[in-house]
């Protein structure tokens, strides 16, 4: 215990060293240095008042001792207050100091605890819920399951079992032109000199995705692969070319002017600031809205060069992180394709390992990773997706296994319940299949996959000075480090994070004589100018890197390149194969382990951490070792047996190079177009028309305007208002149409909503406190009306109504207000379920009903609402069935004024873990909840029209309050023009939405976005006609 003490003295006394020469740098201002460093504990915005040492020890003492020896240590500080008075009273306060923080560690770590017990115990009861209403069959089912396991003995259903029954991807796919659209937002990406290792966003996840797109391009039966992406238009930031709107990735093999791979870089915030991954949440709508533009319009393009004019819709759409995971599933649910995802890390993961250090709580972890975002944004992927890609099997248990959307065993029942052909009951759960990344091994010759010499006698010779002129740049640069160049080189690859561990591997390579003796240690950890500059967790590692290579007096036999390009990467490679030596990555976890593969190719033995990826790559290569990364002992041991081993080091590298072709772009596109041909089986085959917006006369002649009048009366299948008779209802429309045009003297007058040029959207949320409509719902309305009538009455611009009510409280209230509904060119209610043309006899969309019906539970769901939105203590009659506001696609709910329901956040959280699926919204002032498709909100019905309308949505102005219902937030961001009326809405419903660990409406949308307007007068007082005036809609 003793010598325990006297390091944590030492660790205190370092601290005060550095403590001392800031108080001179800075005349005396210790006491204010200590409480801005106090400050930047809690909100973790270190500036640097100490350097990385000084906080790599505070952390390191906190997490190492306990409070007895800490007592102890101060116990002896104040025994031994013999020296300078002042020195001694720092000593001891910096004492105190981490004695608290240690206390408050202890006490963060046993109240998240206690949080993380009570989630768990809720997605027990939410998957044993599940599996009781699937455990049984009924006799009927069994009886269908039956014939249809004897059915399948000669025809295999296409609901069975990947693994035995999904056909490979193969040359009958080659007539298909298929178009595939890639999502990866943050970091910069680009398809030449990636800049990997320039911060924590811009690493392998922006290789492989690259790579995918060319692979993925090259591939028969795809014929054109778009990688999108984050515009940044910032020269003295970052490079030009992030800011080209358009990259080609890939020629197109027919010579075509659209096929191939490209780079698509759309906006997502500021352009003239590169922004880290964190900040670009609120944005994420902008980014919707113009990918969807974007896949609209090259729909059309592709339509016409190889599908015969008819739109080209994506064959899917993949989503790569949260971030892009979300885009992705806004997309999917926007154009009815399928969504696959990628987590590459996940969220609820670093979660769990943030809380357990005990570093900094809940709310400072959320604060700065924007973490619970994060990880609702992943388990909307998991809603949405077709099929999750992991890299591992691990990847599948130990991390998908912590999200509420997902459990492996439930997973499972409903696999086999898909087979024999009986209902799930609702439920929904994505296929989660391991595909391990693939490997551009273009870049690998003939040499290096034959043995090589051995040394680099042949290479350098006896003068190493006369023959450097001819050796690769970084192998000079990288050699100039040792005394004796030509022993084997141990090389780790990383970036400088303290989950790398890299320090273990040092020491490991310091305290081993024999190790040390054999080989030399070359670190390349991404590239810097100046550690200081760099952020707080890679100085912390390269200063502690460069004190352990002086501690062990590691000079001559370790390297460490400031920069390398990534074209060195695989001359890194191969100087380490030449010297045959080792690669080695020793990380703490590692997801997957890109780098081992390709020093497999390159014929390097391998040493891996056993936690994570590795574990399935080294089953498939047979090529190295796996270690346990905190041992330090196993770290050495494994080192020396590849090294000193030669037999053994050639078998490892023999079995590599055979083996490293499952790691094959080839190959992972095969699998990867197998499993999402497998997957759309399972996919409503709905597909959106784009309405023709060439104009056509409609006074040419009068039986033109009688077939459309026509049309209009007889399409579809259902007639709401049924008050009068066809012909009747024809004649009128008739006379209606010619008055427009007789009124305006316009020969181009078209009453088609196909031809707007510019939409007006009323989705103000007007309640009393009693739930009923407000009169501000008449005024907005009616004004809305008033400003836009020229524009209507020309044919360029449309109104359409977006609400929580139900279609006859809507007809109620405009019949009570006098508004014609026939003025509307849609309604959409029930928040979005919904979509009437009052146009087409207030005929519903069939087509939308078909577009927003994925993984919709229906009935299954009616019973459990009531049930899951009770809080524990709550009464019966707290939230019961509203039977009036009931349709095919929305359940509505009445709740009791008063009464404790629980919020958004919370009983989604348990319809998930329930496996059910759907999109829930408060309404009516909180006193109304409505339960819709996962797809179907206002928002993505306004996304609809406009792609099926040929409306562009920066052409469209929305008028809401300053608050409204669940939803409010999703109506408020994106490209559209928002107009915020002030006092329009008195009672909203957003108490109801986020729990208090949530994340904030300011991660939701960027509330200063020059696309959100808030008026400067009330809604009584604004003249709605000189507003829309101002943003050109008239």
């Amino acid at each position: 215990m003793a010598a325990v003490n006297e390091w944590l003295n030492g660790y205190l006394e370092a601290i005060l060293d550095v403590g001392s020469s800031v108080r001179k740098k800075n005349d005396g201002k210790l006491k204010n240095n200590i409480a801005k460093f106090e400050e930047q504990q809690k909100y973790e915005k270190e500036e640097k008042l100490f350097n990385p040492t000084t906080k790599y020890f505070v952390q390191e003492v906190v997490n190492s001792f306990d409070e007895h020896d800490l007592y102890r240590t101060w116990v002896k500080v104040t025994a031994t207050r013999n020296s300078s008075r002042d020195r001694s009273n720092r000593l001891e306060n910096m004492c105190w100091r981490i004695w608290h923080l240690t206390r408050k560690k202890k006490q963060i770590a046993w109240d998240d605890a206690q949080r993380l017990a009570r989630r768990r115990l809720d997605r027990e009861q939410g998957r044993n819920d599940a599996a009781n209403d699937l455990s049984e069959l009924s006799e009927g089912e069994k009886e269908k399951g039956d014939a249809n396991a004897n059915a399948s003995e000669s025809v295999k259903d296409n609901m069975s079992r990947i693994s035995s029954e999904m056909q490979l991807w193969s040359e009958d796919h080659n007539s298909r032109n298929l178009y595939i659209v890639l999502i990866s937002i943050h970091g910069l990406v680009r398809g030449e000199n990636m800049e990997l290792g320039r911060d924590s966003d811009t690493g392998g996840q922006v290789k492989y995705v690259v790579e995918l797109a060319r692979a993925l391009a090259n591939t028969k039966g795809i014929y054109r692969v778009d990688l999108l992406t984050r515009q940044i238009a910032s020269p003295g930031e970052v490079d030009s070319s992030y800011g080209e709107p358009i990259e080609m990735l890939s020629c197109p093999s027919d010579g075509s002017d659209c096929g191939g791979a490209y780079i698509i870089r759309l906006p997502c915030g500021p352009r003239d600031k590169y922004i880290p991954k964190e900040s670009l949440w609120p944005h994420l709508p902008e980014f919707v809205d113009g990918a969807l533009s974007h896949i609209v319009n090259m729909a059309r393009v592709l339509g016409e060069q190889v599908n015969g004019g008819k739109p080209t819709w994506p064959y899917v759409i993949h989503g790569h992180y949260a971030d892009a995971g979300e885009v992705a599933a806004q997309l999917s649910g926007a154009l009815n394709v399928p969504m696959v995802l990628t987590g590459h890390s996940l969220g609820r993961n670093k979660f769990e390992q943030l809380l357990k250090q005990g570093r900094l709580s809940r709310e400072a972890i959320n604060a700065t990773y924007k973490i619970m975002r994060r990880i609702e944004a992943e388990e909307l992927g998991v809603d949405a997706a077709e099929m999750v890609v992991t890299s591992t099997r691990q990847e599948i248990e130990e991390q998908w296994g912590l999200y509420d959307g997902f459990d492996l065993k439930l997973e499972r029942k409903l696999r086999v319940r898909q087979r024999r052909r009986v209902s799930c009951l609702g439920r929904h759960m994505p296929r989660m299949v391991v595909i391990p990344p693939g490997m551009d091994f273009s870049y690998v010759t003939t040499q290096d996959s034959v043995e090589g010499e051995g040394d680099l006698n042949s290479l350098i010779g006896s003068d190493r000075a006369q023959s450097k002129r001819n050796l690769p740049p970084i192998w000079s640069e990288i050699m100039r480090f040792f005394t004796n160049p030509h022993k084997p080189t141990i090389l780790a690859l990383s970036r400088p994070d303290p989950k790398k561990n890299v320090m273990t591997l040092l020491k490991a390579f310091g305290e081993c004589q024999a190790l040390r003796k054999l080989a030399n240690l070359t670190l390349i950890l991404g590239n810097r100018d100046d550690i200081e500059e760099m952020s707080n967790s890679s100085s912390t590692v390269l200063t502690m890197v460069l004190k352990l290579i002086d501690k062990y007096d590691l000079y001559g036999q370790v390297a460490y390149p400031k920069h390398h390009k990534q074209s060195d990467v695989p001359e890194i490679y191969r100087l380490a194969a030449k010297t045959k030596g080792v690669f080695i990555n020793p990380a703490l976890v590692e997801p997957f382990g890109l780098t081992l593969i390709e020093a497999a190719a390159y014929g390097l033995p391998v040493v891996a951490t056993k936690n994570g990826g590795p574990v399935d790559i080294l089953k498939a290569l047979n090529n190295g070792l796996l270690i346990d990364p905190h041992d330090q002992k196993a770290i050495e041991d494994a080192l020396l047996k590849l090294v000193a081993d030669k037999n053994l080091w050639q078998e490892c590298r023999k079995n590599g190079l055979k083996n490293i072709h499952r790691f094959s772009w080839p190959e992972h596109c095969r699998n990867y177009l197998s499993h999402v041909e497998h997957g759309k089986n399972r996919r409503s085959t709905s597909r959106l028309e784009i309405t023709p917006t060439a104009e056509e006369p409609v006074s040419d002649s009068l039986k033109d305007v009688e077939d459309i009048s026509f049309r209009f009366s007889t399409e579809g299948d259902s007639k709401l208002n049924g008050e009068m008779d066809p012909a009747a209802r024809q004649k009128q429309i008739i006379e209606a149409i010619m008055c427009r045009v007789s009124s305006t003297g316009n020969s181009n007058v078209s009453y088609f909503p196909g031809r707007r040029q510019k939409l007006v959207v009323i989705a103000a949320d007007c309640y009393d406190d009693d739930g009923n409509i407000a009169e501000a719902f008449q005024d907005i309305i009616t004004n809305v009306m008033k400003a836009v009538r020229l524009g209507i009455r020309s044919g360029s611009v449309g109104v359409v109504l977006l609400t929580g009510l139900s279609l006859q409280e809507t007809i109620e209230a405009l019949n009570r207000f006098q508004v014609n509904i026939e003025e509307f060119d849609a309604v959409v209610c029930n928040s979005g379920s919904e979509m009437y043309y009052p146009w087409k006899d207030l005929m519903a969309d069939a087509d939308y009903e078909a577009h927003v019906e994925y993984a919709w539970p229906g009935e299954n769901i009616r019973s459990t609402i009531p049930r899951l939105a009770r809080i524990d203590d709550g009464e019966e009659n707290d939230i019961v069935e509203y039977a009036s506001g009931c349709s095919s696609r929305c359940f509505s709910y009445s709740v009791k004024p008063g009464a404790m329901i629980r919020k958004i956040d919370e009983l989604r959280q348990r319809l998930r873990m329930r496996g059910l699926r759907c999109n829930l919204v408060y309404t009516h002032a909180g006193l109304r909840l409505n339960v819709i498709p996962l797809f179907s909100s206002r928002k993505q019905a306004l996304r609809y029209l406009s792609v099926k309308w040929g409306i562009d949505l920066s052409k469209v102005v929305v008028f809401v309050g300053e608050k409204g219902d669940t939803d409010y937030e999703e109506l408020m961001a994106g490209i559209q023009k928002t107009l915020v009326l002030k006092g329009l809405v008195e009672y909203g419903s957003e108490r109801l939405l986020h729990s208090e660990d949530s994340y904030k409406r300011e991660d939701v949308f960027s509330q200063d976005s020059p696309n959100i307007i808030y008026a400067e007068k009330s809604y009584e007082d604004s003249d709605i006609s000189e507003i829309l005036e101002n943003l050109k809609v008239s």
